[in-house]
């Protein structure tokens, strides 16, 4: 039951931040005049389109050969020879089809505005390493290897408990819970900080001792919770040169969150 404040948001600008960067990633070097990449039917397929792709292709790690080379041509010949035969059945006259095209271009244009964003609004060493100080001075000193059961009504949880009391294991009652991600695994949790849940969850697990659970039910957003700790151990936190790249990612999601905020502020929404 991690922490995540707006689940929708976070999703919406990660995913601006992933094809932003795909955008950012490699600048897109084309030769107007050079020699098209194909011709299909009397349509040409300009060198911009296949530069485009090559630089999309090795923000995701490939690698240039003649094979991506063949692959990617391959993959606008094919693109061109199907977008043919479908204005050939007048498919781009579809409502539907014209919605789709728009949201595209739409999304197209969110994210080239987040890459340029990101770009003229850089995350310093200063910044992100203050961040990874706030983060650690946050976790504290303790981490926490902790089991769960979720379920949807209290009574379920106090009739757990009471099982629990009468000396049954949380490993097997485990198979109660509504939590898809540990119910089969005895409820685990891994290790985690407090701070790392969200904060009914986070509080009560840090009044526990190894070996307790909690006698009456934590209710967070997701249901009520029967919380047992099993082990703590000094926590030993990841250098900030290991976390630097998730911190200013973090920081940029930040950012374009506080600067979409800003602009729906501006903004005239009915």
């Amino acid at each position: 039951m991690k922490s995540s404040p707006s689940l929708l948001r976070v999703a919406l600008i990660a995913g601006l931040l992933s094809q932003a960067s795909a955008f950012a990633a490699e600048p897109v070097k084309s030769s107007p005049q050079g020699k098209p990449v194909a011709t299909v039917n009397g349509v040409v397929i300009p060198q911009a389109a296949y530069d485009l792709l090559a630089a999309r292709a090795k923000a995701q790690g490939a690698q240039d050969s003649p094979q991506l080379a063949a692959d990617l041509r391959g993959r606008l010949i094919q693109a061109e020879l199907l977008n043919q035969a479908a204005k050939k059945k007048n498919l781009d006259r579809k409502p539907e089809v014209s919605l789709q095209l728009d949201m595209a271009r739409q999304q197209i244009m969110a994210s080239t505005y987040v890459a340029e964003y990101v770009q003229s609004h850089p995350i310093t060493d200063a910044a992100a390493k203050a961040e990874y100080d706030r983060i650690v001075a946050q976790a504290g000193g303790k981490e926490y290897k902790s089991r769960h059961i979720l379920v949807k009504e209290e009574k379920e949880a106090l009739d757990i408990i009471e099982r629990l009391k009468m000396g049954e294991k949380m490993e097997k009652l485990a198979t109660l819970s509504l939590d898809p991600g540990s119910k089969d695994k005895g409820g685990e949790l891994g290790w985690a900080v407090p701070g790392g849940f969200v904060e009914p969850f986070g509080k009560a697990l840090a009044t526990l001792t190894p070996g307790t659970y909690t006698q009456t039910p934590v209710q967070t957003q997701f249901g009520y919770h029967i919380i047992q700790l099993d082990e703590v151990r000094d926590l030993k936190a990841p250098s900030f040169e290991e976390t630097k790249p998730q911190i200013i990612q973090r920081l940029q999601a930040q950012g374009v969150d506080q600067h979409i905020q800003e602009l729906a502020k501006a903004a005239k929404i009915n």
